[in-house]
């Protein structure tokens, strides 16, 4: 990878947007300089597996689901929590693999999305002006002066908060919870006892005698080694540079720096400035990373971002993100494939359908599952229209029963927002609705 001058520090000369305002630095450097010294959380050889296995997705070989919570936290860290969101992405992707007929390569949005851009600095309630909230890494939720203070030692906490996530995910994708048969049998649960999962009794009973016909042909489910466990990465948002700087580590084999604080990182819609900090910061990381695109950039400029980022041209190395409503799809999304298309960079189309479909509704932040599924039956149609693969899907999501987002099989209304809405910041699909989505894209998947 061509790196030019770049330095796991060289960020720090290019301006750095939805940054915290630090109240103690010499505080923050020696949180950074605890972390310097720690355990890689992820190594360098599992980013390269992803990378090619993102490459498959470039080329139409391969589909992505990325997904989980929109912002981890420290108060909901149990191993039921965990178990649940690895059993929706597990479940989704069973649907997907066998309408796509190609590897889904399974990301989690987990050990490590624990901050989250702002659309402001402060939050003012009553009169009050404290920091907005960031996330766990920064800072707490309650609406309070200590608690908004931006605290350096809650990055060494969100470490230890992703060593264990990620050994328990190691675990049970590597020890038989991720079984092809217990995973396909969840889903015939689903078809059988949901409203909305009697629409895809077809597509369920098609994979179930798939799994009959493998039987038949001596393949023992229960044993046969690729069918028992799976490949999954971990994912977050490369927002607070200090910490990102602080766990990366030079390759001892190659040379290459890897940021091992995930598998996947992204850039965010607010912080993808072609001269900042964050784009500078992954350029020089040889760990796939993402970026989120959004109805304000321009052809132009997105291309300028991909030669940045992917001067190369690696295939896998860059995933683009989507972003748009589905009222903007239609609009700004054609000629952007154009533009790289044109341009003959191998990256990744992935649509997020729920950030561009975000609105208020009783008093709470909520997205509706209809205007999320249209946003997603544009992306694939245009897409196909312009020849490039739909490569995959970028979703928050929870393995709980909340009502966050408006209607899917559930018929969540406004009126049972208040019930159960559990988020620290965005709506999430619930276990359910997750499921139900993953059908509809199969649907998409298969024309």
């Amino acid at each position: 990878m061509t790196n030019g001058q770049w330095t796991p520090t060289s960020w720090r000369a290019f301006p750095a947007v939805q940054q915290p305002q630090w109240p103690d630095q010499a505080a923050l450097e020696t949180a950074s300089a605890t972390l310097a010294t720690y355990p890689p959380l992820v190594f360098a050889g599992e980013a390269r597996n992803l990378t090619r296995a993102l490459g498959d997705v470039a080329a139409g070989k391969a589909f992505l689901l990325q997904a989980g919570d929109c912002a981890e936290s420290f108060h909901d860290f149990h191993a039921d929590s965990i178990r649940d969101k690895l059993k929706v992405i597990l479940q989704m992707a069973v649907a997907l693999t066998y309408a796509s007929g190609v590897p889904v390569v399974k990301v989690g949005r987990i050990a490590g999305q624990f901050a989250k851009p702002r659309s402001a600095d402060n939050e003012i309630r009553e009169g009050v002006t404290l920091p907005a909230f960031r996330g766990h890494l920064v800072n707490s939720e309650a609406f309070e002066a200590a608690a908004r203070t931006p605290d350096p030692q809650r990055l060494i906490t969100a470490y230890h908060q992703s060593v264990a996530t990620l050994n328990l995910l190691r675990a049970f994708t590597k020890g038989g919870f991720a079984a092809l048969g217990q995973v396909h049998a969840w889903n015939m649960t689903f078809v059988k006892d949901s409203p909305q999962g009697a629409r895809y009794e077809q597509v369920a009973g098609e994979i179930e005698r798939a799994l009959r016909f493998m039987t038949a042909c001596g393949i023992d489910l229960a044993t046969e080694g690729n069918l028992d466990e799976v490949d999954f990465y971990t994912s977050h948002e490369a927002l607070i540079l200090p910490y990102e700087e602080a766990l990366t580590r030079q390759d001892s084999l190659t040379g290459d720096f890897v940021d091992t604080s995930a598998h996947h990182l992204w850039i965010g819609d607010r912080t993808r400035q072609l001269d900042g900090a964050h784009v500078e910061f992954l350029r020089g990381v040889l760990n796939p990373i993402g970026m989120k695109v959004g109805p304000s950039i321009a052809p132009d400029e997105l291309v300028a971002l991909c030669e940045r980022l992917n001067p190369d041209h690696i295939p896998g190395r860059l995933t683009l993100i989507t972003r748009f409503g589905a009222n903007l799809i239609g609009e700004k999304l054609p000629p952007l494939l154009d533009a790289v298309t044109a341009a003959e960079h191998p990256v990744v189309w992935a649509s997020d359908p729920m950030h561009g479909n975000t609105f208020t509704a009783a008093g709470v932040k909520t997205r509706r599952f209809e205007d999320i599924v249209a946003e997603l039956s544009s992306f694939f149609a245009i897409c196909r229209d312009r020849g490039v693969w739909p490569g995959g899907v970028h979703l928050e999501l929870t393995g709980e029963n909340v009502t966050e987002c408006l209607g899917g099989g559930d018929t969540v209304s406004e009126d049972d927002l208040s019930n159960r809405y559990r988020s620290i910041c965005d709506p999430r699909l619930n276990a359910s609705q997750a499921i139900d989505l993953s059908f509809s894209i199969a649907e998409l998947l298969r024309g």
